[in-house]
């Protein structure tokens, strides 16, 4: 018996149960529908935006990722996902500036947040509560409150189906509740599939997490549609899986990153390509993508392609999402690593508490 197909085994590997989080993901967007809705909001205050800064960092960011791949073709302004400790030159009382972060204590989230209080940005924010749960309660900032509990990656319905409903309250966003719950359903008939009573034969998570076992995953995607999909790809195999794992975009890695496999042969067996494919991808896009299949083919290095399923863009994405999920778990098994905790990062946490935070002018873009 596979290693995978040990449902008993899979269990005891599995003592934060981040396989039940996964399973239970099409709940938690049910879930995440009535937390948009309850959200006290007068649509009014946030009149004549110029543009969107989310500010998250990890699993609190990626819900603002998949929103702006959501949306890019659809928003009325740009919307920026900022990973700093300041916010960009822009920001300014035009600037609807939304704060992700599910403990409420990401220090880099609560530093730019503050900076976007002081410029009289438009404000709103997600989090389970902490000092950015105070901050909104204080100064009376609309906020959906989430449920506590989750490792944020783990709370990704949470993250984002109350900031997709906020932009469509803002009549700004193209999906409402319903396209939400009918999201739900479809990822939740998918989940038939792919779950631990489901062999290897049969299972396409446990086949790839096979493919992939020993290996560094590239993921190579659209740079629309599946970007963020990517990100999360990455991140989950990252996180849950305790193993490095690479992203990159079609076309821009075809002017520079794709010259570099020409010399991999000291490193070729170490390495497996994930393409992520749409129908939504541009027409060039697939040209590239096939091409490019057969110069890294060319390298004796595994090509598999990944294609989303679905009606629609946000059911497409979102299948995509579900796959890796699943497919990083079976890694995190394979790896003989339990795939909820990540110790490195509260390291580094603990380590950065010790150390006096510098202090950062509004504006500047950089630590002083």
């Amino acid at each position: 018996m596979s290693t995978l197909d040990n449902v008993e085994a899979l269990k005891s590997a599995d003592p934060g149960d981040m396989y039940g989080a996964i399973c239970t993901f099409p709940e938690q967007i049910r879930k995440a529908v009535d937390i948009g809705l309850s959200v006290d909001l007068d649509p009014r205050l946030y009149a004549g935006l110029k543009n969107i800064i989310l500010c998250g960092m990890g699993g609190s960011a990626i819900g603002g990722d998949l929103v702006r791949s959501l949306y890019y073709d659809r928003l009325p302004y740009p919307m920026f996902i900022n990973r700093n400790y300041t916010l960009p030159a822009f920001a300014g009382p035009d600037t609807l500036v939304i704060a992700s972060s599910y403990s409420g204590a990401t220090e880099e989230t609560l530093s730019a947040f503050a900076q976007a209080h002081g410029l009289n940005c438009r404000l709103f924010a997600l989090t389970t509560g902490g000092p950015l749960g105070e901050t909104c309660r204080k100064n009376k900032i609309p906020v959906a409150v989430l449920p506590a509990g989750l490792q944020p990656r783990a709370a990704l319905g949470y993250s984002m189906v109350p900031l997709a409903l906020f932009l469509h309250r803002l009549g700004v966003g193209g999906h409402g509740p319903d396209h939400f719950m009918r999201l739900a359903d479809f990822l939740e008939n998918r989940i038939a599939g792919m779950t631990a009573d489901i062999t290897s034969d049969d299972n396409p998570a446990k086949q790839l997490a096979l493919q992939l076992y020993g290996r560094i995953p590239i993921i190579y995607s659209g740079p629309d549609v599946t970007d963020a999909v990517a990100t999360r790809f990455k991140g989950q195999i990252c996180e849950n899986a305790k193993m490095p794992a690479f992203a990159n975009q079609f076309p821009e890695f075809n002017h520079n990153e794709l010259v570099g496999w020409k010399l991999i042969q000291t490193v070729r067996d170490h390495l497996r390509v994930i393409i992520l494919r749409d129908e939504e991808d541009h027409p060039r896009v697939t040209a590239r993508m096939d091409i490019v299949s057969g110069i890294i083919a060319q390298e004796e290095v595994k090509v598999i392609d990944v294609k989303s399923e679905g009606e629609n863009r946000l059911e497409r994405m979102m299948s995509l999402v579900q796959f890796g999920d699943f497919t990083s778990f079976y890694l995190a098994i394979l790896n003989k690593v339990d795939p909820t905790p990540v110790a490195v990062i509260d390291f580094l946490k603990n380590e950065l508490a010790k150390i006096r935070p510098a202090q950062s002018t509004p504006g500047s873009g950089r630590l002083r």
